[in-house]
């Protein structure tokens, strides 16, 4: 087995076990034998458990931005392409944080962590936001004067909504997929060059799937 596929192991292993036990109660040892790799392995690769806890956290963030890329990918307008951006961020957050049973609680707790490994996976989505707000503003879709400012200023507007997302504190009763409309209404709002192109913007919008069934009530709710 390669030296990367045994990190690999390794870090899932271990992130199983911070799931399951919680990381205060899961030592080095237990990993070891879990992943079958015995403790000389486990430590030729990480020096302690704070190590393999960082690790866990920057691999659940590469997860992440992979679906960013393939979001980056698709072949769609920059309106379209910034809503699916934001829409996957906020999913696949959710997801990671409730797929990982006891670690969820270690993301809020230990935050000086999760922020410092996070950085990377940060500096690489506003590089995405700046690319999708520059073709944009390339094609006449966006009135932007600085482009770098928007992208930091839409990351960490994100950024802030995780946490209400992942405790359900975003609007009473609010999903992502009911609130995505309003997202689309904010960026198209804010960003598009003419009230013209906003309302054929949202009128296209409107018509695909999933979109059109915002209730009344949740409406009354902003």
């Amino acid at each position: 087995m390669s030296i990367s596929k045994t990190r690999h192991v390794l870090v899932d292993v271990a992130r199983q076990l911070f799931a399951k036990n919680g990381v205060e109660r899961t030592t080095m040892n237990d990993i070891a034998i879990a992943s079958g790799k015995g403790r000389r392995t486990l430590y030729t690769y990480f020096n302690s458990k704070e190590e393999v806890y960082a690790a866990v956290i920057e691999s659940e963030l590469e997860r992440l931005s992979d679906k960013l890329d393939e979001v980056a990918e698709k072949k769609m307008r920059p309106q379209e392409k910034i809503i699916e951006v934001i829409y996957t961020h906020l999913t696949q957050i959710r997801e990671t944080v409730v797929r990982n049973g006891n670690l969820r609680a270690e993301f809020f707790r230990n935050i000086w962590m999760v922020e410092k490994v996070r950085k990377k996976f940060d500096a690489d989505e506003i590089a995405l936001f700046r690319k999708v707000y520059a073709e944009g503003k390339a094609s006449g879709e966006f009135d932007i004067e600085n482009i770098d400012i928007v992208a930091d200023i839409t990351h960490y507007c994100i950024k802030g909504l995780e946490v209400p997302y992942i405790y359900g504190r975003l609007g009473r009763g609010l999903t992502l997929d009911s609130s995505r409309p309003l997202v689309a209404k904010f960026v198209y709002g804010a960003l598009c060059r003419s009230n013209d192109v906003n309302k054929k913007s949202l009128d296209d919008f409107d018509k695909l799937e999933g979109m059109d069934d915002f209730g009344n009530n949740e409406k009354n709710n902003f």
